[in-house]
């Protein structure tokens, strides 16, 4: 296990199921987990023939779901948020957040689902995120399933407190929405080169913050 400190980000090279007894209690848990949806190599790729796909490589990061970290972010944090929570068995839930990629005519998903213990109603946010197409024209090359930022500040927005953890950062998203966002964050990614597309993300936000401060 690795431990780097950026400014208010503390980072794990590790198992999620190893590091995160040994963490203390955080505010929220805020999470995009591998759903076991066969993503990884080539296979992520746009089922439109017209389409362009990088190859990530067949990493272990989209592998079957890995229930048994549920009662670990319940235990270490009041307030959660898990994409893809609609693959995981999980209690029944008064406000999921939705977001709807916009995405337009192919056979991806037109929303994806995160469950949340959070005490309010349903929320729905319109994102385009379709190929070439998105919005802000942010990147997406850096992992094959990641988020953009504006989606994980609209979900890290609807948590309270400071401090943030993702179990499975990948390639670091919800810390950068968490330094534009002004909280703290943990994060945690097993995989060696997402861990360091991380850092370097989430060096270059806290950076940009102070440039603008």
């Amino acid at each position: 296990m690795e431990k780097v400190v950026i400014g208010n980000a503390t980072l794990y090279h590790g198992d999620c199921m190893e590091v995160m007894p040994t963490l203390e209690k955080v505010d929220a848990v805020v999470t995009d987990p591998p759903y076991g949806i066969g993503e990884s190599s080539k296979n992520h790729k746009s089922r439109d023939k017209l389409a362009k796909s990088k190859d990530y490589g067949c990493d272990t990061w989209d592998e079957r779901p890995v229930q048994e970290f549920v009662p670990y972010a319940h235990e270490i944090a009041n307030e959660v948020v898990i994409f893809g929570g609609n693959y995981y068995e999980l209690p029944p839930a008064k406000c999921w957040l939705v977001w709807d990629k916009e995405n337009g005519a192919n056979d991806f998903a037109d929303a994806e689902l995160a469950w949340t213990n959070l005490d309010k109603a349903v929320r729905l946010k319109r994102y385009m995120w379709n190929g070439m197409l998105r919005a802000n024209k942010e990147s997406r090359g850096d992992h094959p399933t990641q988020k953009p930022v504006g989606v994980m500040e609209w979900a890290v927005g609807h948590t309270s407190g400071e401090m943030v953890l993702d179990p499975f950062m990948g390639s670091g998203t919800t810390g950068v929405a968490c330094m534009n966002l002004g909280r703290k964050f943990i994060g945690i990614e097993l995989e060696r080169k997402y861990f360091d597309i991380a850092c370097e993300r989430i060096e270059a936000a806290q950076a940009q913050g102070r440039l603008f401060a």
